[in-house]
Parts: structure tokens; C-alpha cells; sequence
């Protein structure tokens, strides 16, 4: 359970992203593009969770004085830093076999993009993170990376509407969360925040809150046609979930997306019925 948590399984639920362009590009039923998403899902997560391990080493000092990093496995001594690092090496193999074996190729644009993904998320690690606007586009570019990565392995284009519907909704997430570790702990908690205000961060999240949810609609509009508009009534429901969301993060949250979607039900009911909802439109 403690190397479980280690590797920050329940994160994996971003890496959903990664079906994205199958299921729109009306895929999801083919075996053969299914188990290659498969096997870029498990690629991705393990390689996700290198990056989560490596962040925890670097962090251990800082982690023990926070109010809740303090009981991850490293910062409470759960797991050892040798333990760690050959955890993390087994996950890196493991990620690059099933990259493998998603698209059977060792050199691959795949490859490029889950190797980007890590090299990015180290630089992170190691001083990018308190590099104001940049620490919050690097976490952007994690779910743009996802989503990428999604559609080459499949083969297929991502549509520019649905590209900057995830890009505005990763900075609403990214904004949220440094306001809400500002609420919490204060400018002091983390060195990037001495360059950002509470104030500054709100406008700007419903700003790209705003945007996501243009984008989101342009999208549907130009999926949907005279014949079938029955993607337009996905659009309440996004709503609705962002609306969810804001209400969390606005009261006792310290922000994190996957914390507060896992302790909603309400949105995870909401996510579910969008997720159903599409598959009925895009398969039936």
C-alpha cells in the first residue's frame, strides 16, 4: 500500500486524457486501437508516477513541515530513498515497454512525448517550479502532453477546439490551485507564491474558466450538424460540473483537482452522466 501510494495511483485518473482522441475520433470500439491506448495509459502512468517519486526525494525536508505532504511515504519515512529510486527505475522500464508495445517501434514520436513529459517534470523538480508563469505552464503542458500523446498513438489529429479546451481548463486548475495554497498556507508555503497575489490568481482561473468553456462549445458546434445537435446538450452538464468545482475549491480546499473530484460524489455522479452521455451520442 505504501509504495501505492508512493506512486500516486489515484492521480492516474488524469491520464484519462489519453482515450480523449480515441473516443472522439469514434474509435473506442476498434480492439486493436483500444489495447494500444491501453498500454499508452499504463506507459503514461508509470512514467507519471517516476516523476512523483522523483519531486517526493527532492522535497522530503519541505514535505515534513506541511500540513498533509508530511504523511507521504518519503517525508514520514514510510519508504526509504533507496527503495524509492529503484522503484522509480522499475517504472521507468516498465514505461518504456509498454510504450513499445503499444506501436512496436523503440524510436518513436511516442516516445518523444512521454520522454518530454519527464524531462520537463525533473526540470520542475529541481528549480522550475519557482519560476513564476512558468511553474504553472509547465503543469499545463502535462495535460496537453497526455492528450498528444493520446492522438499519436493512435494516429489521429487533435481538433484545435478540443487542444484549447484542455489548455484553457489546465490553467483554471493551475490558477486554482496556487490560490488555494495561498489561502492555506500563505505566500511563505512555497517560493513562487511570493510573486503571485490571491487577488491576481482569482481573475485570472475564471478567466480560463471562461475560455474552457467557449472553446468547449465551439468544439461541439462544429462536431455537431443539422441532423445531430445532441452533443449542444453536453454543454449544461460541463457547466454544471465547473460550477461543482468552483464551489469546492472556494471553501476548505487546498485546491489539488484530484482531491477535490475524489472528494465530491456530486462530481464524480456529473462526470459520469457527461461520460455516458457522449459515449450514447458519439456510439448509438
Amino acid at each position: 500500500m505504501k509504495y501505492l501510494k508512493l506512486m500516486r495511483v489515484k492521480h492516474y485518473i488524469k491520464n484519462f486524457l489519453i482515450f480523449l482522441p480515441l473516443i472522439f475520433s469514434k474509435n473506442l470500439f476498434s480492439s486493436n486501437l483500444l489495447l494500444k491506448t491501453i498500454f499508452a495509459f499504463l506507459s503514461f502512468s508509470f512514467i507519471s508516477s517516476v516523476v512523483y517519486i522523483i519531486n517526493d526525494i527532492k522535497d522530503k525536508e519541505k514535505d515534513k513541515l506541511h500540513e498533509k505532504k508530511k504523511n507521504r511515504p518519503i517525508a514520514s519515512g514510510q519508504v526509504s530513498i533507496k527503495e524509492a529510486l529503484v522503484l522509480s527505475f522499475i517504472l521507468f522500464i516498465l514505461s518504456l515497454l509498454f510504450n513499445f508495445l503499444a506501436i512496436y517501434k523503440i524510436i518513436n514520436m511516442n516516445l518523444f512525448y512521454l520522454l518530454l513529459y519527464l524531462i520537463i517534470n525533473i526540470m520542475y523538480s529541481f528549480g522550475l517550479k519557482d519560476v513564476p508563469f512558468l511553474d504553472i505552464a509547465i503543469l499545463v503542458s502535462g495535460f496537453l502532453i497526455r492528450i498528444l500523446y493520446g492522438a499519436s498513438i493512435i494516429d489521429v489529429q487533435v481538433s484545435s477546439w478540443l487542444y484549447l479546451t484542455i489548455m484553457s481548463g489546465a490553467f483554471y486548475l493551475g490558477l486554482g490551485k496556487r490560490r488555494n495554497e495561498i489561502q492555506k498556507n500563505g505566500q511563505n508555503s512555497r517560493k513562487v507564491l511570493n510573486y503571485y497575489n490571491e487577488n491576481f490568481l482569482d481573475k485570472n482561473m475564471y478567466m480560463c474558466l471562461t475560455m474552457a468553456i467557449i472553446f468547449y462549445s465551439l468544439w461541439v458546434v462544429g462536431e455537431s450538424d443539422s441532423a445531430n445537435n445532441l452533443l449542444l446538450w453536453t454543454i449544461p452538464l460541463v457547466i454544471l460540473i465547473f460550477m461543482k468545482y468552483n464551489m469546492d475549491i472556494e471553501s476548505d480546499s487546498f485546491g489539488d483537482p484530484v482531491e477535490v473530484v475524489y472528494g465530491d460524489k456530486t462530481i464524480l455522479t456529473l462526470i459520469s452522466l457527461y461520460a455516458i452521455l457522449i459515449m450514447i451520442i458519439i456510439y448509438v
